[in-house]
């Protein structure tokens, strides 16, 4: 094992034996939820519309239209796609396009960089101390300014405190100061909201040097506890769409 991602990080506290199947077992997945496939489709739009606007093109909402469409059929390819309860893939491509519409008509500046992928030691901030794996993943969106963008996909509005707790936040708080040997001014999470009526919110945020410290330990405990093989199942409301419930029984004795 040589590096961690906030993903990974983020999948290990969700559950750790589904860190085994996915990461080292590499079980195959027998569907893919609806949650993150329409997530992979709108983030691949929304990197090629920051990409043009980063190189100065002129974009359409129709063409931005016909790139979801493309990503969104790419989705459905040789898997299963796994709908909640009144969702259909015809409904999900609507939404994709009203949130995509309405993001495209919010004033923008050109970006600085657009899904920025960074290796880079992980370092205790206070100590010095270094881990033995690196720390891996791509920032959504670097605004000039030193503004840090992470787009996000909810059922439900994100609240304030989990914008303020965010994993990935803290992390890509982190990377930028190793990048660029300075605090990022802002943090700021746009969350795409799955409601009847599509909407964007957008919260502000920001990280200290301790949450820095605490994120490099975290880091360290998941570390431990991967080379450890500390591996079991912790149920939560997540586990009646988890791609993994049979090989879990079967580890449960069931």
């Amino acid at each position: 094992m040589d590096h961690l991602s906030c993903s990974q990080m983020n999948l290990y506290l969700q559950c750790p034996l589904k860190y085994k199947f996915q990461y080292i077992d590499k079980l195959p997945k027998p569907f893919k939820a609806s949650a993150l496939a329409f997530g992979s489709a709108l983030h691949s739009a929304l990197s090629w519309l920051h990409k043009h606007r980063t190189n100065g093109n002129n974009v359409t909402l129709e063409r931005l239209f016909k790139i979801f469409d493309a990503d969104w059929y790419a989705q459905n390819l040789g898997t299963r796609i796994l709908y909640k309860n009144g969702e259909t893939g015809m409904k999900l491509a609507v939404m994709g396009k009203e949130m995509l519409s309405l993001y495209f008509e919010q004033p923008y500046e050109k970006p600085l960089a657009v899904e920025m992928p960074f290796v880079l030691p992980f370092v205790n901030p206070v100590t010095g101390e270094r881990l033995s794996v690196n720390f891996e993943g791509y920032i959504d969106l670097i605004e000039h300014g030193a503004t840090v963008v992470e787009f996000k996909t909810s059922n439900q509005t994100i609240s304030r405190n989990d914008a303020d707790n965010q994993l990935q936040l803290t992390g890509y708080s982190y990377a930028f100061q190793v990048l660029y040997q300075r605090p990022p001014k802002c943090l700021r999470l746009v969350d795409f909201v799955k409601n009847k009526k599509p909407k964007i919110v957008t919260l502000e945020t920001s990280r200290e040097k301790t949450d820095c410290e605490r994120f490099f330990n975290l880091a360290g405990k998941i570390l431990k506890g991967i080379k450890s093989r500390l591996f079991f199942p912790r149920s939560s409301f997540m586990c009646k769409d988890c791609e993994y419930s049979r090989p879990c029984l079967a580890w449960r004795g069931e």
